[in-house]
């Protein structure tokens, strides 16, 4: 009698461990679902008396060292280049400015909307790299995804704010993808190649630039208004300012970045 309660018992217990760790078969979650786009709101500007922003990003400091990239595993992709690759962490210009700066407008246009552009943006990838490094985009505009390498490459956004994706992509084929919620920043990366990484700024609005071989930036067709401009950077983080845009005016704002 007791051995038979005893087995009872045993069976019980380990059937309801079974139940609540999930015994009896794996289960694999299926992908989270797009949830729903940004919706624009506001009233389109009045652009009749717009002003600009521009200005420079400055580098200030010990400039650092990044670590070489190497593509022996990928020849055709280390023939692409004429000589060592490094990292596009960071890059200073001859003249001390910082290239791969994302400027945009954080504040002061909630009360606008405005529309999707036509003309698509594009991502390539090309000796082994992305390019661009950094670069934006408004939301639900598309992104052209193109591959000019010989080899195969995997792109793989991972954002916080929008659905992540992560597809295989061989020589010469084309992509069409966007994203439909405001999101600084997007990193991309390459499963294939780890190296690989590139930024994507997701903005509600097209008040953005990247900065250049000079380290300018210019934010045209503004309307009057007061504004909070934020630079962003992938190793040195973020900067604001406040500022007002004058009725048909020129503003202009510089930001330093310490090494």
């Amino acid at each position: 009698m007791f051995n038979h309660k005893f087995n009872f018992s045993l069976f019980v217990f380990l059937t309801i461990f079974m139940v609540a760790c999930g015994g009896g078969g794996e289960t694999t979650e299926a992908p989270a679902a797009e949830s729903t786009p940004e919706v624009a709101s506001g009233v389109t500007p009045d652009l009749s008396e717009a002003g600009s922003i521009s200005g420079k990003v400055n580098f200030e400091g010990t400039k650092p060292r990044m670590p070489r990239i190497r593509m022996s595993a990928e020849p055709t992709c280390e023939a692409k280049h004429s000589g060592p690759t490094y990292a596009q962490e960071v890059l200073i210009n001859e003249d001390g400015t910082l290239k791969n700066v994302f400027i945009w407008v954080k504040e002061g246009l909630e009360d606008y909307k405005f529309d999707t552009p036509t003309e698509a943006a594009t991502l390539d990838q090309n000796g082994c790299l992305y390019s661009p490094h950094v670069f934006g985009v408004q939301t639900n505009q598309k992104i052209n995804i193109g591959n000019s390498d010989s080899v195969t490459h995997n792109i793989h956004p991972v954002p916080k704010n929008n659905r992540e994706w992560n597809i295989s992509q061989s020589p010469e084929q084309k992509y069409e993808r966007s994203f439909p919620r405001q999101e600084i920043m997007v990193p991309v990366k390459c499963n294939v190649h780890p190296w690989m990484k590139a930024y994507i700024g997701v903005i509600s609005h097209p008040y953005f630039s990247v900065t250049g071989a000079d380290g300018s930036f210019n934010l045209n067709d503004l309307p009057p208004g007061d504004y909070t401009v934020e630079a962003w950077h992938e190793k040195f983080g973020t900067q604001e300012q406040k500022l007002t845009v004058a009725p048909n005016g020129a503003s202009e704002i510089n930001f330093v970045f310490q090494g």
